[in-house]
């Protein structure tokens, strides 16, 4: 057995499955699936193990399903900018191999998480603001049933009004009503140019103000992170930068080089408005790669500040006319508190995390860690915001859920016993049976 099946790359106890099985095509799924409704055993899928929240943790045992050896890319179909993949292709693989075709795959999550993996758990990232997650991004999915049918959501045309919108149904379902074993998924031009910056500020809130004025101008930002200065500091010791430690904005710009421009000219003379200090450019391949290889290295970055730790993560996200405040009032929350924490996230579309570096052999810490939490949460609740911006509900969100969408969750237990009457897929997540 791999050591990430039923551990969890942040703070959760391992609960391990009673057996892995290994897939490698959709019929091998099936006939484990339907194995495993004869008699009732839970089946748990599992891509990267790259998730925070405990989803691919087993709960009740079970088969531990690993469908990372589903690795071929079925068809890539350059005139129609789509691509359909086995779940078990990893988002740097597919962006190897469409760039000799002018063509990528936008959604990052910063981990080198599989396709599959990012469907089931609707994942996000760091191009959300301009290319949006992977609920716009996923064209069709083809997915095993609790009865251990195949059955495909839709086909590849860009717009449907047939029937009820399955593939919506299954991304984001975290594995709990399905198993996602083939995905097509929405692609992009290389853009001729792409330009990277630094820039650091005295505040939170001219950060956020320097976004928000961009987004409210029309201006396509690609990338756009959000790092508070205990995170820089953490980053500048892990990946060996030497970034100003204020709180600093990470961004991306994609177009034509004039229009890049264009862009790059707004952008600077906002964040300068707004208390911001030079942009520190990297623009050769090499340099970009390098700046957000350390922005995907962050969380490991800030676990790291304490010797021994382990790392307790969480996100919300809110509209983004509330961020600076969201954000404003946590880092105050964090400013009280004896744990190591810090701030970073997709600041363009309003979702930011803490990551909190723990003594994991002291319980007051994680009680105190999860005070903080909550505090966080309802914060975000009250400004119409979410409990979640894309760790999903997991394990560790499920009371938040009921609180954020109330009734609503009646609904979705509803489906998934409709889907799923035996409880044997991903059981434990999302919320109880």
């Amino acid at each position: 057995m791999r050591l990430e099946h039923g551990r969890s790359e942040t703070h959760f106890a391992p609960m391990l499955p009673d057996a892995v099985v290994f897939a490698e095509t959709t019929e091998e799924v099936a006939a484990v699936v339907r194995l495993c409704a004869e008699y009732r055993v839970p089946v748990i899928p599992f891509g990267a193990g790259s998730s925070v929240e405990g989803n691919t943790l087993a709960v009740h045992g079970g088969v531990s399903l690993d469908l990372s050896r589903m690795t071929r890319i079925v068809a890539v179909n350059t005139e129609d900018f789509d691509c359909t993949v086995e779940a078990g292709v990893r988002r740097e693989e597919l962006n190897e191999h469409l760039r000799d075709q002018g063509l990528f795959f936008p959604i990052d999550p910063g981990a080198n998480a599989t396709i599959g993996g990012m469907a089931s758990t609707r994942a996000s990232g760091t191009n959300a603001v301009r290319y949006g997650t992977m609920r716009e991004a996923v064209l069709s999915l083809t997915v095993v049933t609790a009865d251990g049918k195949v059955i495909r959501t839709s086909r590849r045309a860009r717009k449907s009004s047939a029937g009820y919108d399955l593939t919506r149904l299954f991304v984001g379902s975290e594995g709990t009503l399905g198993i996602i074993t083939e995905v097509t998924v929405r692609l992009h031009a290389i853009p001729e140019s792409i330009q990277a910056a630094t820039c650091s500020f005295e505040t939170i809130g001219g950060a956020v103000d320097t976004v928000v004025q961009s987004i409210q101008l029309g201006i396509p930002l690609a990338r756009v992170e959000i790092l508070d200065d205990m995170q820089i500091r953490a980053v500048n010791r892990w990946s060996k930068l030497d970034l100003p430690e204020l709180t600093t904005l990470f961004f991306e710009f994609h177009g034509s080089e004039r229009y890049v421009a264009e862009q790059i000219e707004t952008v600077s003379a906002l964040a300068a408005e707004n208390g911001g200090g030079e942009f520190r450019w990297a623009s050769r391949t090499e340099e970009r790669n390098a700046l957000w290889k350390a922005r995907h290295e962050a969380y490991y970055a800030a676990v790291n500040l304490r010797p021994g730790a382990i790392g307790w993560a969480t996100d919300v996200c809110v509209p983004i006319s509330r961020l600076a405040e969201c954000i404003g009032e946590t880092k105050r929350d964090l400013a009280a508190s004896t744990i190591p924490a810090t701030i970073l996230g997709h600041v363009g579309d309003g979702n930011f995390h803490v990551v909190f570096s723990i003594d994991p052999d002291n319980p007051a810490e994680l009680a105190e860690v999860k005070d903080i939490n909550a505090r966080m949460v309802r914060r975000a609740l009250a400004m119409d915001g979410t409990c979640t911006g894309e760790h999903g509900i997991g394990l560790g969100k499920q009371d938040w859920l009921v609180e954020e969408l109330g009734d609503a969750v009646g609904l979705m237990r509803s489906i998934k016993r409709a889907l799923d009457p035996a409880n044997i897929l991903n059981p434990g997540k999302v919320f109880a049976f």
